[in-house]
């Protein structure tokens, strides 16, 4: 069996996510405990806690999941649990570089919280939005999204092409309702909005993604101990210099996930572990592979379930 890590991005919080970790995993409880001395703040008492209103703004999410996805990866670490490759859905990005040994836990922290001052700054709560479009093709959506923003006024285009007839738009919040509304009619089996507070990977995050620039270039990136499919690519890398380019160039641009997993099912893996709250990431692999096992890694038993796993592929 070949294994590859999946770390999930915003969308994905929730007040609860991570408690059962920390109570019942010391390295769990230690990274809950490194993010707050880290930050300055209780990260922990936020993902436990909530609320849920604090937790959905983009510059609380990031750290958060992020605390969440590497206190799992820890604490599955601990039980022998290893990978060939990984991937992290946006945000997820960070966690994964975590896990591959690019970025320290402790820079992660400081960058994704950053990354979501910079990108709230790009688009103020409320003028933003996201929706997922389920049941039509992508170039179905894209088409869409350009009919919209020709006939104005704002902005709206695709943000991440997920797969499994699943594509997200986003941009300025009037905008991506009237692209909603033309892909009901077009035949869009359902249109859902996310729980973010930004248009996230479209050209309105610009200004975040110049801004952060310098931020990455004065982080330390390490070569990566196995390789990183990333979001604008869809391809491996094992640079810390070409994922500091990537970390760069992925804010501003479309997540290219569905190309990411059948690339990581290509190059043998046949396990997909999806570390950190939710299980959206696990739903996307099944939808988009046949014969391969997730296993979403959220608690304890995830825990457990991948070190099993890992035993009998030894």
């Amino acid at each position: 069996m070949s294994t590859a890590f999946l770390f999930p991005g915003q969308g994905s919080q929730r007040p609860g996510m991570g408690r059962a970790l920390a109570e019942a995993l010391p390295r769990a409880k230690e990274t809950f405990e490194e993010a707050d001395d880290t930050l300055g703040e209780s990260v922990s008492s936020l993902c436990f806690d909530g609320p849920r209103e604090a937790l959905r703004l983009t510059r609380n999410t990031q750290p958060a999941l992020l605390t969440v996805s590497v206190a799992a990866w820890r604490a599955a670490q601990a039980r022998g649990a290893s990978c060939a490759m990984a991937a992290g859905h946006s945000l997820g990005e960070y966690s994964a570089l975590v896990a591959l040994g690019g970025l320290a836990f402790a820079d992660a922290l400081r960058l994704t919280r950053r990354r979501g001052d910079l990108m709230q700054e790009a688009v103020p709560e409320g003028e933003g939005a996201m929706v997922a479009v389920l049941g039509l093709s992508a170039d179905r959506v894209a088409a869409a999204c350009r009919e919209t923003s020709d006939g104005g006024p704002g902005v709206v285009e695709p943000a991440n092409f997920n797969g499994a007839a699943q594509v997200v738009i986003g941009g300025h919040a009037a905008a991506v309702r009237r692209a909603g509304a033309l892909l009901r009619s077009r035949g869009a089996r359902r249109v859902i909005p996310l729980p973010v507070s930004a248009p996230f990977h479209t050209r309105l995050m610009r200004p975040a993604a110049e801004g952060l620039a310098p931020e990455l270039d004065g982080t330390p990136f390490r070569d990566l101990d196995a390789p990183l499919w990333t979001n604008v690519d869809a391809a491996p890398i094992t640079s810390g210099a070409l994922a500091r380019e990537a970390l760069k160039r992925q804010v501003a641009s479309p997540v290219r996930w569905e190309e990411t997993v059948l690339g990581m099912a290509a190059a043998g893996a046949d396990v997909f572990a999806e570390l950190g709250e939710g299980r959206v990431l696990s739903g996307l692999v099944r939808k988009t592979l046949r014969g391969v096992t997730t296993i979403p890694v959220s608690d304890p038993g995830g825990v457990l379930r991948l070190a099993r796993t890992v035993d009998v592929a030894a």
